[in-house]
C-alpha cells in the first residue's frame, strides 16, 4: 500500500497532480484546496489513497492526513464515491468541512454540486460525532463558512468545545452555541464562554 508519493511536481492542474519519484510518475487525483497547497512548487508530498477497482487503479492525493482522513470517513458513507468526496473536498477545507458537518449544517453541505438532501443527512447522522478532532485542527486556520463568516477566537473556541465535550455534552450543538457566544463577544475568556453555553444547552 502506497502511504505517501514525494518528489517533482513534475504536472500540475485544478484536478490532477503528476508527482515524479525515482523515474516513476504517479498521477493522483487532488482536491482545489491540494492544487493550492501544491501551486508554484516544483517539489511536493502527496499523502495518498488507492482506490483499486476491476476496471482502474484510482490514486487519490491530499495535501495534508487531515484531508485524507476525512476523505476516507467520507467515502465510508452510503452514497458518497470518491469524486463526491474530492468535490466536496474542493468546496470546503478539510476543517471547514469538518466543522460544518459536525454542527449538522445541511444547507451547507446541500450547495456542494452533486449532494442532494438525503446524502447531506446521511452525512450529518453518521460522521458528526467522528469529525469532532478534525473540525477542532487547524488553529489559526480562515474561519468556518458556517452561517456566519465572522472570525473567532479559535483557541477560545477549541478549548471551550474541548471542556463541554468533556463534561459529557455533545459536540454538534455545543460548538454551534460556542461559535454564536465568540461571534456575539469575541473577547470573552474560555471560563465565561463556559459558563454562558452551559446555561445554553
Amino acid at each position: 500500500m502506497i502511504d505517501y508519493v514525494k518528489g517533482l511536481v513534475a504536472e500540475l492542474t485544478p484536478a490532477t497532480a503528476t508527482i515524479e519519484c525515482a523515474g516513476v510518475g504517479y498521477l493522483c487525483q487532488i482536491s482545489l484546496n491540494t492544487y493550492a497547497a501544491l501551486q508554484g512548487k516544483t517539489e511536493g508530498k502527496l499523502y495518498v489513497y488507492e482506490a483499486i477497482r476491476e476496471d482502474a487503479w484510482v490514486l487519490f492525493g491530499f495535501a495534508s492526513k487531515t484531508e485524507r482522513e476525512l476523505f476516507l470517513m467520507l467515502i465510508g458513507v452510503s452514497g458518497v464515491g470518491g469524486n463526491t468526496a474530492r468535490t466536496m473536498l474542493s468546496s470546503f477545507s478539510a476543517n471547514e468541512l469538518a466543522t460544518i458537518i459536525m454542527e449538522g449544517n445541511e444547507r451547507l453541505l446541500k450547495s456542494i454540486k452533486g449532494l442532494g438532501t438525503k446524502t447531506a443527512q446521511r452525512i450529518v447522522v453518521e460522521l458528526k460525532d467522528k469529525v469532532t478532532s478534525l473540525a477542532l485542527q487547524g488553529g489559526s486556520s480562515h474561519a468556518t463558512q458556517t452561517d456566519s463568516a465572522a472570525s473567532i477566537n479559535q483557541e477560545v473556541y477549541n478549548e471551550a468545545v474541548e471542556a463541554m465535550r468533556a463534561l459529557g455534552f455533545p459536540p454538534a450543538p455545543v460548538a454551534k452555541a460556542i461559535r454564536a457566544i465568540l461571534k456575539d463577544e469575541p473577547t470573552a475568556p474560555v471560563e465565561k464562554v463556559i459558563k454562558m453555553a452551559l446555561k445554553m444547552m
